[in-house]
C-alpha cells in the first residue's frame, strides 16, 4: 500500500538514465539535423524530458531539461560546438526552451505526484474498508484482535504484530476475564524495542496498544495516519464488544431479577394458603372447640394432610427445577410400564377435589413395550400435565390420557382436555417458567410445573409440545422406547401367549 523509499543507487541510477535518454535524442537529431530546423528540434526534446519526469520523477525531469538546454545550445544553435550564443534570436530560443522544459517537468512531475498520491488513498481507503468490513458484528474479543492483527500484519509489511488489551472493567476495582495478548505469527518477537507503538484508544479510555516491528524501513506519513486509523478501528469494535457484553450482562440480570421476583410472589402466595389451612386446623384441633370424637375431627386432620402435600409439592417443583436449570436433573431411568405409572397417578388424582367436576378416560394398553423412564419423574409428568388439564377445562368435560407406538418405535403419550384453545403465540411459551395464558388470576399454582416437564422430558431424550384440536386442548409428548441400543424386554403385564 506504500512505496519504498529509495536507495542512493537507485536514485543516482534514475538521474543516469535520464541523461541517456537525451544523449541518446541528441544523437538521433543529430543524424536529421540536416532535415530539421531550430524549432521542431527544440519540439522533439520536450519528449524525453517528459518521459524522464513520468518515469523517474520531478527532479530527474528537471535533470533532463538542463542537459536538454546544453545539448541544444551545443549542438544546434550557432556557433556549433560552444556555449557561446552571439545572436539575440537564439538567446530567446534557449531560454524559451529552458523555461518550457523546466515547467513541463514541473507539470507532469505534479501530476506523476497526484496520481501516487489519489493511489495511495485508494489503496488506504480499501484497507480500511476491508478492515471495517471484517470487524462488522464481531463481539468476541479474541476475533476482533486476530482481524486486526492479520490486516495490520498484511498492510505493512510487518515481522510481528503485538496486541495487547486490557480486561474489561465491570466496576470499581473490578474486571472480567483476563487481559488479552495475541501476538501474529507465534513466535518471539525481536530483541528490541517496537519500530511503532500506537494506542489502542477511545473517548472512555486506553483500552491496549499495537506494537509493530519490521525490518528498520523509516516510517512514511502515510503509513503512521493509516496505522492511527487501524488502530482507532481496532479499539472502537473493542469497546463495541464491550458494551455488547454489558448489555447482555445488564439484561441477564434484569430477567434474572424479573424471575427472582415472579418466584417469589409466586411462591408466597401459593406457601400462605396451604399455611393458613393447616394453622386453622391445628388451632382447632387443639382448642376445646372441637372435641375429639367429633365428626370435624377426620375433616381438619384431612385437610391438614392434603395442604402438607400440596407443600410437598410445591418445594419438590422449586427443587427439581433448580435441578434442571444446572443441568443436574438425571433420570434413574428402568424399564418400567407405561400403563402402572398412569394408573398410579389416575388413582391419586381421583381423590382430589378437581377430579370430582371432570371425567377421567385412560387409554393406555397394559400391551405397550416397556420405556426406559425414571418412574419418579414420569409420575410427576403425567400428575403435572393432568393436574393443569383439570385446572383450565370447564366443568363435567372430559380429560383423556392415551399412549400409542409410532412406526418409528416411539412412545406417543397425549393429555388432552375440552377446554378452550390456546392462540397459536403462546403455544411455544406455555414450557416457560411462571408462564400462563388464560385464568391466571383465577388458577393457583407457580407456573413451574409444565416447565419441569419439559426438563424431565428432554432429560429423557423425548420431546414435549402442545396443540389446539376441534375438540379441545392437547399435550403431546415423545419417549423413545430404545435404551442404549437395546430394544425393550417383555412387559410383565402383557397377557401370556400359547
Amino acid at each position: 500500500m506504500h512505496r519504498e523509499p529509495l536507495s542512493p543507487f537507485s536514485i543516482f541510477t534514475q538521474y543516469l538514465l535520464a541523461v541517456i535518454s537525451i544523449a541518446v535524442t541528441t544523437s538521433l537529431l543529430y543524424l536529421l539535423s540536416g532535415t530539421l530546423d531550430t524549432p521542431i528540434i527544440a519540439l522533439l526534446y520536450m519528449l524525453p524530458v517528459g518521459l524522464s519526469t513520468a518515469l523517474w520523477g520531478l527532479k530527474p525531469g528537471v535533470a533532463a531539461a538542463f542537459c536538454a538546454f546544453l545539448a541544444f545550445n551545443y549542438f544546434f544553435i550557432t556557433p556549433y560546438y560552444t556555449l557561446f550564443v552571439h545572436q539575440t534570436r537564439d538567446v530567446l530560443v534557449l531560454v524559451v526552451f529552458l523555461i518550457v522544459a523546466v515547467v513541463i517537468s514541473q507539470l507532469v512531475g505534479q501530476a506523476q505526484a497526484g496520481l501516487a498520491a489519489a493511489t495511495d488513498r485508494e489503496r488506504e481507503a480499501t484497507r480500511l474498508y476491508e478492515l471495517s468490513t471484517a470487524l462488522a458484528g464481531l463481539h468476541d474479543e479474541q476475533a476482533i484482535a486476530r482481524i486486526v492483527a492479520e490486516q495490520t500484519f498484511d498492510t505493512f509489511q510487518a515481522t510481528h504484530v503485538h496486541i495487547v488489551a486490557q480486561a474489561q472493567r465491570v466496576g470499581p476495582g473490578k474486571s472480567s476475564g483476563a487481559a488479552l495478548e495475541l501476538l501474529l505469527p507465534p513466535e518471539p518477537v525481536p530483541d528490541r524495542n517496537p519500530d511503532w507503538l500506537f494506542p489502542l484508544q477511545t473517548a472512555r479510555g486506553v483500552l491496549g496498544e499495537i506494537r509493530l516491528w519490521r525490518d528498520e524501513r523509516p516510517v512514511l506519513p502515510a503509513e503512521e495516519r493509516l496505522l492511527r486509523t487501524f488502530a482507532s478501528q481496532g479499539a472502537l469494535a473493542l469497546e463495541r464488544a464491550h458494551l455488547a457484553e454489558s448489555e447482555t450482562r445488564a439484561k441477564v440480570l434484569e430477567e434474572s431479577d424479573r424471575l427472582k421476583s415472579a418466584l417469589l410472589s409466586s411462591v408466597s402466595h401459593e406457601l400462605r394458603s396451604p399455611l393458613a389451612t393447616i394453622k386453622a386446623s391445628v388451632t382447632s384441633l387443639r382448642s376445646e372447640a372441637v372435641a375429639w370424637d367429633s365428626n370435624a375431627r377426620p375433616e381438619l386432620l384431612a385437610a391438614i394432610d392434603e395442604e402438607s402435600d400440596h407443600l410437598n409439592r410445591l418445594v419438590g417443583n422449586l427443587l427439581d427445577m433448580s435441578r434442571i436449570e444446572a443441568g443436574a436433573l438425571k433420570p434413574n431411568r428402568k424399564w418400567n410400564a407405561l400403563a402402572e405409572i398412569v394408573g398410579g397417578v389416575v388413582a391419586r388424582t381421583l381423590h382430589g377435589p378437581a377430579a370430582q367436576q371432570h371425567h377421567l378416560e385412560i387409554d393406555v394398553s397394559e400391551d405397550l413395550p416397556l420405556a426406559p423412564v425414571d418412574y419418579v419423574q414420569l409420575e410427576q409428568v403425567f400428575s403435572n400435565l393432568i393436574s393443569n388439564c383439570l385446572k383450565y377445562a370447564p366443568a363435567n368435560s372430559t380429560v383423556r390420557v392415551s399412549a400409542r407406538v409410532q412406526a418409528d418405535q416411539n412412545l406417543l403419550v397425549q393429555v388432552s382436555n375440552q377446554g378452550p384453545p390456546v392462540p397459536e403465540e403462546h403455544l411455544d411459551r406455555i414450557f416457560d417458567k411462571f408462564y400462563r395464558v388464560t385464568n391466571a388470576d383465577r388458577v393457583t399454582g407457580t407456573g413451574l410445573g409444565l416447565s419441569i416437564c419439559r426438563g424431565i422430558i428432554e432429560a429423557h431424550g423425548g420431546r414435549i409440545w402442545a396443540e389446539n384440536r376441534s375438540d379441545g386442548f392437547v399435550f403431546n409428548f415423545i419417549l423413545p422406547v430404545e435404551w442404549e441400543g437395546a430394544s425393550p424386554p417383555r412387559s410383565p403385564l402383557e397377557p401370556e401367549t400359547l
